[in-house]
């Protein structure tokens, strides 16, 4: 036999509240005294109360829920962020809706628009294809991490810093050249600051370099040939010397590292690499590749927690909403491992 649903009027009996106060406390709690909500709050726990989200959807138009568009799981960088941000659901309580990109804007439209239509309470959005500027004018609270941010708030990590970290340490590694490999980065991308920080460090201490660009596209058999291409062209173009390798991500360290390691069956002496990201690749590769820590963990949890706090201030009767955009920078951990001992 199943147990007697509880309903508002066995919470009002209990409590000798009215009905109307109990459906204040679940739709607008903030129109009660702090000591009506605690009253009630414990009745819910004596009575056993079994709230019906469907039913507290259609009432006050909040579902819970926080839509995120991730660009592909291709890198590891962006499956290990969708896991962070996944494991906040027991911080803060909230589901998640979950499109991947597909770097057309009409699509990505789309995907906002079903979103909305669920009536979501926010967006993390780590897709590259809609400008911020049109993402702000959805007029729902969005928090964006590394990319574009001009018109909304945002997480990223310190790219300049976490360069320099990586730059610094190839150098100290005695290379006699040092490469950074990346795609053609605009300069309102955060991730700009990777190439910018190893350009000034290898300017600022006479450091012989060069910058490779690239573009890899979105799978791994495009990224594999691209990177194959690279090393091929650097191997002939710097014989005999010590070559530093400044990769834009661990994925692309691994792959690299793969390529090498198949013609050599080792990681030879003349090549040192350094990737960006410390997801968990990074670690389990055929040998454990230093790297630049984007802490992804807290980048993930600062996202949430900005996010929630936009959400939050919505739900008062009397809301104090944001007048001033948040950028949050997270300072990276460089993480030493085999590929540059």
């Amino acid at each position: 036999m199943g147990k007697k649903k509880v309903t508002f009027d066995d919470i009002a009996k209990y409590t000798n509240f009215s009905k109307t106060t109990i459906s204040r406390y679940f739709n607008n709690p903030d129109s009660l005294t702090v000591q009506n909500q605690d009253i009630i709050a414990q009745a819910l726990i004596d009575l056993d109360y079994q709230e019906n989200k469907l039913a507290k959807i259609l009432a006050n138009g909040k579902s819970e829920f926080v839509g995120i568009i991730i660009p592909n799981l291709f890198l590891h960088y962006y499956a290990e962020m969708l896991n962070q941000i996944l494991n906040t659901y027991e911080t803060f309580g909230y589901k998640f809706l979950v499109f991947v990109g597909t770097e057309n804007e009409e699509a990505e439209r789309k995907y906002i628009q079903e979103l909305l239509a669920y009536k979501i309470e926010g967006m993390i959005i780590l897709s590259h294809t809609i400008p911020s500027k049109e993402l702000a004018s959805y007029n729902i609270p969005i928090v964006t991490i590394e990319r574009e941010d001009e018109y909304v708030n945002s997480v990223n990590t310190d790219n300049y810093m976490g360069a320099q970290q990586a730059t610094s340490l190839l150098a100290k590694s005695n290379c006699d050249i040092l490469l950074h490999i990346n795609s053609n980065t605009p300069k309102e991308i955060p991730s700009y600051g990777r190439i910018l920080g190893f350009q000034d460090i290898c300017k600022e201490h006479n450091i012989k370099h060069e910058l490779v660009v690239r573009e890899f596209g979105n799978s791994y058999q495009e990224t594999t040939k691209q990177l194959q291409d690279i090393y091929e062209y650097i191997k002939n173009k710097y014989p005999n010397q010590k070559k530093g390798l400044f990769m834009p991500n661990d994925t692309y360290a691994n792959i690299m590292l793969n390529i090498i390691f198949r013609e050599h069956g080792t990681l030879p002496e003349d090549y040192r690499i350094v990737g960006f990201d410390d997801s968990p690749i990074a670690k389990e590769s055929i040998i454990p590749i230093s790297t630049v820590g984007q802490q992804i963990d807290k980048i993930a949890y600062e996202a949430m927690e900005l996010l929630v706090n936009q959400m939050n201030e919505r739900k008062k009767r009397r809301p104090n909403l944001q007048k001033e955009l948040i950028h949050k920078n997270i300072t990276p951990v460089l993480i030493r491992r085999n590929t540059t001992n």
